[in-house]
């Protein structure tokens, strides 16, 4: 991988007064968004938005700073050298929340968490998984593991740490690695290797994705610059998801070890799996979040001992006032 705060619905009311009808911020705001690792096409959208102009259509002059394996950017948008960053998840958050840092998710452009379990073609569903040695990061911990070890009588034995390296799967056939959709299965095919790819989305876990997690005092404090890049965002991935070519360049620009193959195979996960597009997106617009599953969430991490709601109410953890203003469908 808290203070309270005042009750949501008081926020709502403050936010509908503040936000009416999603006015552009002033022009050339300097906005600062990071992201949780190298700079490829789950962050698509966002660099789409820089490419295309959508952000200067809105105001803002966005810099996207990339994070990585040695960046905690949790720290680095508490200390202000982001207004928002990208959570890997919006469970991740509510956790960041609860632990003093009083973060709140504004929207959630992955509809599916990428999160694969990926094993060898022996294995067909999560029930199979049983007896095999599993190698996921500690991270997994304080996410998926729980639900997944619950729901389908797994057990911490069969763990190993994961190091980010697929040579262990691949010399191994009793091996199952955990990987994101979009890259890992890539690496893994380019191995020669088949490969079962088990997205454990499909299999009810339903933590949201790549959010836009920020401070609550940025969301006092500038709402319109955060109602701006919300939106704005929400076209990017529209626009990205149409046509990636201008974000790839910008992508590439950031992180040159990115490669063409490596980005097309990424896109094409994405709209294959309606990751940004499908589930509440179709009706609420990209990026959406709704109370029902933000609940069942934060009730998934309360049941699994992995958030203590004496120390956060899930009213806290979330807003949905900039997203339903935006509304861009896809």
């Amino acid at each position: 991988m808290r203070p309270s705060l005042a009750p949501r619905a008081a926020l709502a009311v403050v936010a509908a007064a503040v936000l009416a009808a999603a006015a552009p911020a002033h022009a050339d705001d300097k906005f600062i968004y990071m992201t949780n690792w190298f700079a490829e096409a789950e962050h698509g959208g966002f660099y789409q938005a820089v490419a295309e102009g959508i952000y200067k259509k809105y105001g803002l002059d966005v810099e996207i700073k990339m994070g990585g394996p040695q960046v905690n950017i949790i720290q680095m948008m508490a200390a202000g050298q982001a207004d928002c960053i990208m959570g890997s998840s919006d469970i991740q958050m509510m956790q960041v929340r609860e632990s003093g840092v009083p973060v709140v998710n504004v929207a959630a452009y992955f509809q599916k968490d990428p999160q694969v379990m990926i094993a060898h073609d022996d294995v067909k569903k999560p029930e199979d998984l049983k007896g095999k040695t599993l190698l996921i990061a500690a991270s997994a911990n304080r996410a998926y593991w729980p639900w997944l070890k619950t729901k389908y009588g797994l057990s911490d034995d069969q763990i190993r740490p994961y190091t980010f390296n697929i040579q262990p799967f691949v010399a191994d056939k009793n091996v199952v690695q955990q990987g994101y959709l979009t890259s890992e299965p890539y690496a893994i095919e380019k191995a020669g290797v088949k490969a079962t790819v088990l997205l454990i989305a499909d299999y009810g876990y339903s933590a949201y994705s790549t959010t836009v997690s920020c401070m609550d005092k940025t969301v006092k404090d500038r709402p319109k610059q955060v109602a701006a890049f919300v939106k704005a965002s929400a076209e990017g991935w529209k626009s990205y998801l149409a046509n990636p070519a201008p974000g790839n360049a910008l992508i590439k620009k950031d992180n040159p070890n990115m490669t063409d193959d490596q980005l097309a195979y990424s896109v094409a996960k994405l709209k294959e799996t309606g990751m940004v597009t499908g589930g509440d997106a179709g009706q609420f617009g990209i990026g959406a979040m709704t109370d029902s599953r933000s609940k069942s969430n934060y009730d998934m991490l309360v049941t699994n001992k992995l958030l203590d709601p004496s120390k956060v109410a899930v009213g806290q953890t979330y807003r949905t006032d900039f997203v339903k203003d935006a509304k861009v469908l896809p």
